[in-house]
């Protein structure tokens, strides 16, 4: 007994990786050392791709670790391994339980019994002996439901796995229970009080698109983990886990000591009261075509005009159309930032775009350096979102991620509708922005028209006037306060100035020149 607690106090803190980045970072480190662990989920979901990980890690250090198959022959894991594009190490143990008359040196691994009418005890017997022999500091049981068949009562069940969970203890051994446990399945055999730690695995089919995979930690005594779902795929490579945002340190940089980040349109600052500030997020809204794309890209010209490197996240266009208005806009050769990787523009396919993957994505551009983050758009976002009910909170955590590290972030929102009032989902968000846009289209003597104006700004001062935005062949143009318009927001637009006038140019400079 003595011996056990002095076990229990040298493996305390200690925790083994997982070779698995994302999990390591949820796990705060990796698997307690010289714990029991249970890892459950459906067949499919990638219980044994995750198992095998955490074994290699294991054993390319050097490691003696273990893989007992009770459901699965060798030859089956190795094809796994094969998929993946991986050579198990040497010290990686196959323990293939269905080839009893085959010699161990001739499949290259352990042989320990044949399923059939042999007994629970004798089957841990077997694994003891094979473990005295080898001293594995890693082990896995794929899959525990094989032992409840095996077992046939629950309490004979759980005296083998507390027996097994003892020598383990004693031996500063980490091992993986994997279980295929189903919702109707008996509680009596479930083992979620005799383990360490309990982690979930799920997939969830979509109506449309790919299957959707996610994790999460049901318990892990004495580590301060992170909770909630994180999602995960699987690729040739292995398991790629993306923990939520709360799972990265806390900076405490809000891009303070950066230069901001100047445009070349004067009446932009104007209205804002001077350049968007770093660690702020600002929404853009307005119906399609109106400019709302083209005004974010004037502000992303200016940043890599200025040094700053830019990450375009793209749900509605292709990288071509962007880099085709850039051109057009002028200023910058777009061709030579991509080149040199201070532009990043990256298409998002909804259909096959987790919300978790999207973050993961945001986080890694924001770690290369990105001063700008771009969304275009939110309704793309919106839609790479099964569960809209949990939005919001998705939204809060990516923006108060990228605020803290001085990001300047800015988001595209279009509205249904185009003449009138449009207020829907994104103005109902707009409270999680710092700064928002309201870009709207208006008619007036014939002519449809294009309005700006900024209804927001948390940081500061800025300009309550609607002006007249204007894309012509020069770029934007910001013209003067449509003060003889009212109703320009609302839609129900009334004129009180001169008709003469309006002809001229609306909120234009008054050089007598008509408008297009």
């Amino acid at each position: 007994m003595e011996g056990t607690v002095q076990s229990v106090e040298r493996h305390a803190h200690r925790r083994l990786a997982t070779g698995i980045e994302g999990l390591d970072l949820v796990l705060a480190g990796g698997f307690p050392v010289a714990r029991m662990h249970l890892v459950y989920g459906r067949p499919g979901v990638g219980k044994t791709t995750l198992a095998l990980q955490f074994l290699m890690t294991g054993a390319r250090a050097g490691e003696d670790t273990i893989y007992v198959a009770l459901s699965e022959t060798a030859d089956e894991i190795r094809d796994i391994a094969d998929s993946h594009g991986w050579k198990l190490p040497e010290k990686l143990h196959l323990c293939d339980f269905h080839t009893r008359e085959t010699q161990p040196e001739e499949r290259g691994g352990y042989t320990l019994f044949h399923p059939s009418e042999i007994e629970l005890s004798d089957t841990t017997r077997q694994i003891l002996d094979l473990f005295d022999r080898t001293r594995p500091t890693r082990v896995v049981f794929d899959s525990l439901s094989e032992m409840r068949l095996m077992a046939r009562d629950s309490l004979r069940y759980r005296r083998q796995i507390l027996a097994l969970k003892q020598y383990f203890l004693e031996h500063g051994t980490t091992v993986l229970l994997l279980d295929t446990r189903l919702a109707n399945e008996a509680s009596e055999f479930q083992l979620e009080t005799l383990t360490h730690g309990v982690m979930m695995l799920e997939q969830v089919a979509q109506d449309y698109g790919a299957a959707r995979r996610r994790l999460r930690i049901e318990k892990m005594r004495g580590v301060d983990f992170v909770e909630g779902y994180h999602d995960f795929r699987i690729r040739r490579g292995g398991v790629v886990v993306f923990p939520r945002l709360p799972a990265y340190p806390t900076s405490t940089s809000n891009g303070a000591h950066k230069r901001a980040i100047t445009t070349v349109v004067p009446q932009l600052e104007e209205m804002t009261g001077g350049p968007l500030d770093r660690g702020t997020t600002t929404m853009i809204i307005g119906p399609a075509g109106v400019g709302k794309s083209t005004l974010v890209t004037t502000y992303v010209l200016a940043a890599l005009s200025q040094g700053e490197r830019c990450s375009i996240f793209l749900f509605d266009e292709e990288p071509a159309k962007w880099a085709h208005r850039a051109r057009w806009l002028g200023g910058v050769d777009v061709e030579a930032a991509q080149a040199s990787g201070q532009l990043q523009l990256r298409h998002i396919n909804p259909a096959e775009l987790t919300p978790g993957e999207f973050a993961y994505q945001v986080r890694q551009a924001e770690a290369r350096g990105a001063g700008v983050v771009v969304v275009d758009s939110f309704n793309g976002y919106r839609s790479a979102m099964p569960e809209e009910r949990f939005l919001t909170l998705h939204l809060h955590e990516l923006f108060s991620f990228l605020n803290q590290r001085g990001v300047l972030t800015m988001v595209v929102a279009a509205q249904h509708g185009f003449v009138g009032e449009a207020l829907d989902e994104p103005f109902k968000l707009s409270y999680l922005a710092d700064s928002v846009f309201v870009l709207r289209y208006f008619e007036a003597f014939g002519l449809v028209r294009k309005a700006i104006s900024m209804i927001k700004r948390r940081t500061g001062p800025h300009e309550q006037y609607i002006r007249e935005l204007d894309l012509g062949a020069d770029g934007v143009r910001i013209g003067k306060p449509l003060t003889e318009f009212q109703g320009i927001l609302a839609g129900e637009l009334s004129y009180t100035g001169d008709p003469e006038r309006l002809i001229h140019g609306v909120g234009s400079e008054g050089n007598g020149e008509a408008r297009p």
